[in-house]
C-alpha cells in the first residue's frame, strides 16, 4: 500500500540523487537526496509533537524551501497537508483551526502568540514557527531529527491535502484531495505537456494553491525535472533567469508584465519550450502579443481546487486563444443546462461537470454541500459557464453566479467583456450585474485603458450597440486604473458587484 501514497509516486523517477531539484535565484540549491532528507526531518518532527496519519498540519508561511519541505514532510508522516492564504487574516485563520481541528499549525512567528489565543486553537497541539528565511521552530526541530524515514502507508482514497475554496459566496469549503487525486493528475499533466528529467521549471507561483503547490510542484519532482524556486514572481527576475530554463507556468498578470519589458526578447526565450497559463482567463489579445514577440504560443488549461487541471490546450496542434483546450485523458467533461443536467448542443452556453479520478472527494464536514455539488452519476457540478465547439475545444464564459439576468435575459459577461477588450485604447474590462429596479439587473462594465488612450464612456457604450444585442448592452461603463485580483490572478466580481451595488437605485426605466 506505501506504493500508492502521493508521496512515493512523486519520487519514482528520481533520476540521480545528487541531482540538483530546487534552485533559488540567490544560488541555494537542494538535489533530490537532500530534498528526500529534509521531507524526512519534517515527518520526523511532526511524528515527534504527535500528528498521527489523517492529522491535518495547517500552514501559513512564506514561500520557502523549508516550505516545499513541509509539504512533502506531512504527506510522508501520513498527515493532512493544509495550506493557507499568507493573507489570510486572524478572524479567517479562527474559521479554518475550528473548521479543520488541525494537530500542528506552523505559521510566521510574528503570528504565533495571536494564534495560540484564539479559542479555536485550543484544539492544537503544537504551533511551530518558519519566518520568510526558513528560520523558526520548525527548522529548529528538523535539525535535530534524523534524515530517514519510512513513508506511512496511505490507501489511494486516503486525504492527502484540504484546500479551502475562496468563499467569495459563502463560508470557505474545504476541498478533500486524496493520494490518488493528485498522483494521477500530475502523471497526466507529465505526459500530457511532455515533462521530462531535463526540464527546468521557472516557479514563480504562490505555494497555497493547487496552481503553484500541485501542478508546478508535483509535476516537477514526479518527472525528476528541476525548479527556479522564487519567493514570488518578479519579471527581472524571470528574465535573467530563462536562458537556463524550459517552463514557466504563471497567470495573465504574469505575462503582461513580462511584455512590458523591453529586455523579455525572442532571444531571451529561444531555449524554453514551454509557457502554460491558467488560474484566470488570458486575454486573446495577450497570447497573440506573446505569439509576436516570443514566436510561442502560450498553452492555456483549465482547472480548479476541486478537480485539479481538467483540460489542456494540446502540446501539438493548435492552441487556440481563448480556450481551455480539450479534456485531459481520463476526463470526462460535458456541458449542461444548470436546471434540468440534459446536455447541451455543440455551441451553446451551460454548465461544465466533470468526472474523472482527479474529481476531489467532498467538501470537508460538508456532506450535504458534497451531495449538492455531484450529479447521481458522479459528475461534478463546477459553477463554471461555458461550451463546446464545433472543434471540440472547450471555452469558459463564466461563472454560475457570474450570471446576469437582466430583463429576464441570460446575459454571459465573456461576450460582452470580448466586444468591450476589442475596442482601441482598452486594455481589458469587466462586466458584472447589479441590483435595477426595472431589469431586476442592470449590466455595468468597469474598463482599463491602455496606457495613453482617451477612450470614453460614451465611445464604448455606442461601439456596442451594433455589436450586442440591446439587453447585452452595459447601461453604464466605469474606468479604473486597475480591475481588483485575488492571488492569482483571478478578478473579484464578487468586490466589483459591491462597490456598484446602489448605482441604478433610482435609475429610470429604458
Amino acid at each position: 500500500m506505501t506504493e500508492e501514497t502521493l508521496y512515493n509516486r512523486l519520487f519514482q523517477n528520481v533520476p540521480n540523487p545528487d541531482k540538483v531539484f530546487l534552485e533559488t535565484p540567490e544560488g541555494r540549491t537542494l538535489t533530490y537526496e537532500e530534498v528526500q532528507a529534509g521531507a524526512a526531518r519534517v515527518a520526523n518532527a511532526l511524528v515527534e509533537l504527535g500528528v498521527e496519519p489523517g492529522d491535518r498540519v495547517a500552514v501559513q508561511v512564506e514561500k520557502t524551501p523549508e516550505a516545499l519541505l513541509l509539504y512533502l514532510g506531512t504527506i510522508r508522516a501520513g498527515a493532512v497537508y493544509l495550506p493557507l492564504n499568507t493573507g489570510y487574516t486572524l478572524a479567517e485563520l479562527a474559521y479554518f483551526l475550528g473548521d479543520a481541528t488541525p494537530t500542528v499549525v506552523v505559521c510566521d512567528p510574528q503570528a504565533r502568540d495571536e494564534i495560540a489565543g484564539l479559542p479555536e486553537a485550543r484544539s492544537v497541539r503544537a504551533i511551530e514557527t518558519l519566518d520568510a528565511a526558513g528560520q523558526g521552530s520548525l527548522a529548529d526541530r528538523m535539525a535535530r531529527q534524523s534524515g530517514a524515514f519510512d513513508t506511512v502507508p496511505r490507501a489511494r482514497d486516503d486525504l492527502a491535502s484540504i484546500l479551502y475554496t475562496s468563499g467569495t459566496t459563502g463560508r470557505s469549503k474545504g476541498a478533500m484531495l486524496s493520494q490518488h487525486n493528485l498522483a494521477s493528475n500530475a502523471e497526466i499533466l507529465v505526459d500530457s505537456w511532455r515533462i521530462t528529467a531535463d526540464d527546468t521549471l521557472i516557479h514563480a507561483l504562490p505555494f497555497f494553491h493547487t496552481h503553484g503547490l500541485f501542478v508546478a510542484t508535483n509535476t516537477l519532482l514526479m518527472a525528476g525535472g528541476s525548479v527556479f524556486f522564487l519567493s514570488k514572481f518578479d519579471a527581472e527576475t524571470v528574465i535573467r533567469l530563462m536562458p537556463r530554463a524550459t517552463m514557466l507556468m504563471g497567470v495573465p498578470t504574469h505575462y503582461t508584465r513580462l511584455l512590458a519589458h523591453d529586455s523579455f526578447t525572442r532571444d531571451v526565450t529561444r531555449g524554453m519550450r514551454l509557457f502554460i497559463s491558467g488560474s484566470a482567463p488570458l486575454l486573446a489579445e495577450t497570447h497573440r502579443a506573446f505569439s509576436e514577440r516570443t514566436g510561442h504560443a502560450i498553452l492555456e488549461r483549465y482547472g480548479m481546487t476541486e478537480i485539479s487541471m481538467t483540460s489542456s490546450n494540446p502540446y501539438d496542434g493548435e492552441r487556440r486563444p481563448g480556450t481551455v483546450g480539450f479534456p485531459l485523458p481520463g476526463t470526462e467533461l460535458r456541458v449542461v443546462d444548470p436546471e434540468t443536467g440534459q446536455p447541451r448542443a455543440t455551441g451553446e452556453v451551460g454548465v461544465i461537470e466533470v468526472r474523472g479520478p482527479h474529481v476531489f472527494k467532498g467538501y470537508w464536514q460538508m456532506p450535504d454541500k458534497t451531495a449538492a455539488e455531484f450529479r447521481a452519476d458522479g459528475f461534478f457540478i463546477t459553477g463554471d459557464l461555458g461550451k463546446i465547439d464545433e472543434d471540440g475545444y472547450v471555452h469558459i464564459v463564466g461563472r454560475d453566479k457570474d450570471l446576469i439576468i437582466s430583463g429576464g435575459f441570460n446575459v454571459y459577461p465573456k461576450e460582452v467583456e470580448t466586444e468591450i477588450d476589442a475596442l482601441e485604447g482598452v486594455s481589458e474590462s469587466a462586466v458584472f450585474g447589479v441590483p435595477h429596479p426595472d431589469f431586476g439587473e442592470g449590466v455595468t462594465a468597469v474598463v482599463v485603458r491602455k496606457d495613453g488612450a482617451s477612450i470614453s464612456e460614451e465611445e464604448v457604450l455606442n461601439a456596442l450597440e451594433d455589436k450586442l444585442a440591446r439587453y447585452k448592452q452595459p447601461k453604464r461603463a466605469f474606468f479604473v486604473d486597475e480591475l481588483p485580483r485575488n492571488t492569482m490572478g483571478k478578478v473579484q466580481k464578487n468586490i466589483l458587484r459591491e462597490s456598484y451595488d446602489a448605482l441604478y437605485q433610482a435609475a429610470p426605466s429604458g
